[in-house]
């Protein structure tokens, strides 16, 4: 009688034990994707804390360019107001093309070109930019590992008891794989 006590005793140890283990672990990679996210949120504010210098380093000898100047202040107050991941990607990326264009303006503008500041600024942003898909590549990375991990049987189940639910990888915006187009005419 009490040889089937202690199996039954230990398999219900086991259970408790995976579904700990399997929820501790759902937990670490949640956590760690969400700390990406941040990560890639640090490459933004940087690069959100430098578009300014730039900006007003060529104002004054792109006063023809105002449209340009709007359209990256106004991505960045969508940014800042974003609430979820898809809505800061969408922010970025309208950011991105406004930044492109500037930057595209500025290659072509000998004088900008040769200024200490402007040279300064865009190493700084080539860096930022950098940073930024790193992170992004990084984000999806981990996001990938938490997906996979919510989806495999037996700890889907798990997953499921408990509320894990997907996270959204970062996209790129609708036509972000073409350059701007710059018309100084």
């Amino acid at each position: 009688m009490k040889k089937p006590l202690i199996i039954i005793g230990i398999v219900i140890i086991a259970i408790v034990l995976y579904f700990w283990s399997s929820y501790n672990g759902l937990v670490t990679l949640r956590e760690n994707a969400t700390a990406q996210w941040q990560q890639v949120e640090t490459s933004y504010q940087r690069r959100f804390d430098l578009i300014p210098n730039l900006v007003e380093s060529v104002k004054g000898i792109l006063t023809q360019e105002q449209t340009i100047f709007t359209a990256l202040a106004d991505a960045r107050t969508r940014y800042a107001g974003a609430q979820t991941v898809p809505d800061k990607a969408l922010a970025a990326g309208q950011l991105e093309t406004s930044l492109g264009r500037l930057l595209a303006v500025i290659e072509n503008y000998p004088t900008l070109k040769s200024s200490e500041n402007v040279r300064d600024l865009m190493t700084q942003l080539e860096g930022t930019e950098n940073r930024i898909s790193t992170e992004r590549g990084r984000f999806n990375d981990t996001i990938k590992i938490y997906q996979v991990a919510i989806q495999r049987f037996p700890r889907a189940i798990v997953a499921s008891l408990f509320g894990f639910e997907k996270m959204e990888y970062f996209e790129a915006q609708a036509g972000a794989e073409t350059a701007p187009k710059v018309d100084l005419q």
